[in-house]
């Protein structure tokens, strides 16, 4: 799914900075995946009752293979929520990078 230019842009406010040190995730380390190359970008249809939703699927720089939701605002990225893969998203994401090389 292509939603996103080469030139992203995050937006980060009191609602969001922040937000999943729950999950042991920094901002910077969640906006990392959106520059990598190998990602998974899917409509988060659940979620997309008041604007669109999606969901990323990415590794970080140090290969932190993580689950990241986010919608689009202004023309940038606005991360909901960021936390590690579970076990079922991992299979499915290498199964998807691996059809694409």
């Amino acid at each position: 799914m292509k939603i996103l230019d080469k030139c992203i842009e995050f937006e980060w406010d009191k609602g969001n900075i922040d937000k999943n040190k729950k999950h042991q995730v920094g901002d910077k380390e969640s906006e990392e995946i959106f520059g990598n190359r190998k990602k998974t970008i899917m409509k988060d249809e659940k979620h997309s009752l008041k604007e669109e939703r999606y969901m990323i699927w990415g590794k970080t720089n140090t290969d932190r293979k993580l689950t990241v939701f986010f919608t689009l605002r202004n023309n940038k990225v606005r991360i909901i929520s960021a936390r590690d893969m579970n076990r079922k998203e991992k299979n499915a994401y290498e199964k998807k990078i691996q059809s694409h090389t």
